[in-house]
């Protein structure tokens, strides 16, 4: 089943997840969303992209590493979308 990626949507309208984005440079923007079009063309992701946090229901992670730093944007599946809830520079 193919994949679609989608950006979570808050009732007051705004997208956490887009305001993350923007937030970055272009480099780190540019790296999400190749992982998420691999995401969304790949049945099996590799698991330094994207994967399952343990100890979870079905929260998953895409985590994109650029030089030293690294990001993380959180999602969870609803049918064949991929919903991307928000985002974070991991610091440890």
């Amino acid at each position: 089943m193919k994949k679609e990626v989608i950006l979570y949507q808050k009732a007051d309208g705004t997208y956490p997840v887009q305001d993350f984005l923007d937030s970055l440079p272009g480099k780190v923007s540019k790296k999400i969303t190749w992982v998420t079009s691999l995401v969304e063309g790949l049945e099996h992701v590799p698991a330094q992209y994207f994967s399952k946090l343990s100890d979870t229901d079905d929260v998953w992670e895409f985590r994109i590493k650029l030089g030293s730093n690294i990001y993380r944007v959180f999602a969870f599946f609803d049918g064949r979308y991929v919903v991307l809830t928000h985002g974070f520079p991991k610091k440890s």
